[in-house]
């Protein structure tokens, strides 16, 4: 996973054009309109521009029901430790956290991610143990985040433009975090079943 993540940091523009030349290339030539005769068959087509993040929410989701967890988002309060923080991401196999205030009503405060540990603890020489979360986040004034009805493309584009690996996601109120290693999966998947759908129209399997 660290390693996947690694690849996207460096290659993230590379990945971002290539997707774009992909939906660049759909526009003008629209496949799915190749055989839009009434005696023709039409491939069904679910292209990316129909994607949104809603959907990796759902993987998400349904992955961590597989695991036995079924947490939509993983988070800690401003008033938690660092030390807690990173701990309880290590736990979850994440590089990030939603922070919310502290109270019963789960208002967000910002985001903590595995980048600000480095920059603002272990290169300073900081005790995790003797620092809040508060103290390093990046609070919601400079919060850039996504709601569920965003495309998954525009997700990424705005990832790779800001430099940003995580975004939450948020409805209102926070429904869940996505990083740019679910996005590009999600990107990935979504060709691999287009290339299925075509192997299958060209099998002969659509009547």
């Amino acid at each position: 996973m660290h390693g996947i993540a690694q690849a996207i940091a460096f290659h993230g523009k590379r990945v971002k054009l290539a997707v774009l030349q992909h939906i660049s290339m759909k526009q003008r030539f629209p496949w799915s309109n190749l055989f839009s005769a009434s005696s023709t068959p039409i491939i069904p087509h679910h292209g990316l521009d129909n994607t949104t993040v809603a959907k990796i929410l759902k993987t998400k989701r349904d992955d961590d029901d597989e695991d036995g967890d079924n947490e939509a988002v993983y988070w800690c309060r401003t008033n938690d430790t660092v030390y807690d923080a990173v701990k309880n991401m290590t736990k979850h196999n994440i590089g990030a956290l939603v922070v919310l205030k502290p109270g019963d009503q789960k208002l967000v405060a910002g985001i903590i991610t595995e980048r600000d540990y480095l920059r603002k603890i272990i290169v300073q020489g900081r005790s995790s143990k003797a620092t809040s979360v508060g103290e390093i986040m990046t609070d919601e004034n400079k919060l850039i985040s996504v709601n569920s009805d965003t495309n998954i493309l525009q997700a990424m584009q705005l990832m790779a433009e800001k430099h940003i690996r995580h975004v939450p996601v948020i409805d209102q109120k926070v429904v869940g975090l996505i990083s740019m290693v679910d996005v590009v999966r999600a990107v990935v998947d979504q060709q691999q079943e287009e290339v299925k759908r075509l192997n299958a129209f060209i099998k002969g399997e659509y009547y």
